[in-house]
């Protein structure tokens, strides 16, 4: 009779003294176990090997930028230079229909001769003279036959005689050519494919029974690269002459018309 009175005074088992005696067993003091355990969980860093990675990204890519900063410069500036030199070398040059050359006027002679101060005043006054037949050809409503895309179809060359001196202690050359023409139609110009050349003398002949043309003036037109011999009076159909042209120019290092090459043989460059 005791013992049940004891057993009926006992409070009951709820739920909740179950969960807090496992959490007193678990050492968590009551506390429920999500907030404290998420706050004590490992979070990631970074470490002094990632920053020493990142500092040397940044440093090449640093160093990349200014290198090509760098590279352009040399670039800009070896063009404005080129552009210089090829400026200052095309003034007044040509060469011949059928001898292909690229030089500079007056080449194997020194600055300042008073040969070159005669030509360049000749060319000077060579220009109005070619601006009034331009102006006479555009009131035909016509191209003249040095600003045409194709040599004119006037003259036909029939024979090329060519003669060169070579001089390789300073790499120049001279040349005369003899070109023998037919006449197809009537005209005063003689227009020859010509760039980079200096020429020193122009003559026109008739047949060897005939006498000679007279030249009246010659010049150089850059646009089509031509050079153009403008004679006193008109060539006749049906009749031959003969172009005697001489000239000069340098043997460069190009790979264009008459250049020069080396080559190296037991460490000699030859």
């Amino acid at each position: 009779m005791a013992l049940e009175e004891k057993r009926e005074k006992r409070s009951p088992v709820t739920p909740m003294m179950i969960e807090e005696e496992a959490a007193l067993r678990n050492g968590s003091r009551g506390l429920p176990p999500a907030p404290w355990a998420e706050a004590a969980g490992p979070r990631p860093r970074t470490t002094e090997r990632h920053i020493a990675v990142h500092k040397r990204l940044v440093l090449g890519f640093a160093v990349s930028i200014l290198a090509l900063l760098a590279v352009t410069m040399i670039a800009v500036l070896l063009s404005v230079r080129f552009e210089e030199c090829g400026a200052a070398a095309d003034g007044g040059n040509g060469s011949l229909p059928g001898v292909a050359a690229r030089q500079p006027p007056g080449a194997g002679q020194p600055p300042g001769r008073p040969e070159e101060q005669e030509e360049a005043r000749g060319a000077e006054a060579a220009v109005p003279a070619e601006e009034e037949e331009e102006e006479e050809w555009q009131r035909r409503r016509e191209l003249p036959p040095w600003a045409r895309a194709r040599l004119p179809g006037h003259l036909r060359p029939l024979h090329y005689n060519l003669m060169l001196s070579i001089f390789m202690e300073n790499f120049t050359f001279s040349g005369e050519v003899n070109v023998q023409l037919e006449v197809l139609n009537t005209s005063r110009y003689v227009v020859l494919h010509a760039h980079r050349m200096h020429i020193e003398a122009v003559r026109v002949a008739e047949d060897k029974l005939a006498g000679g043309v007279q030249v009246a003036r010659s010049f150089f037109y850059p646009q089509t690269q031509v050079f153009v011999v403008v004679l006193n009076r008109s060539l006749e159909v049906q009749r031959s002459y003969n172009l005697k042209i001489i000239y000069n120019a340098l043997i460069e290092n190009e790979l264009l018309g008459f250049f020069r090459s080396s080559y190296v043989l037991h460490g000699e460059r030859r």
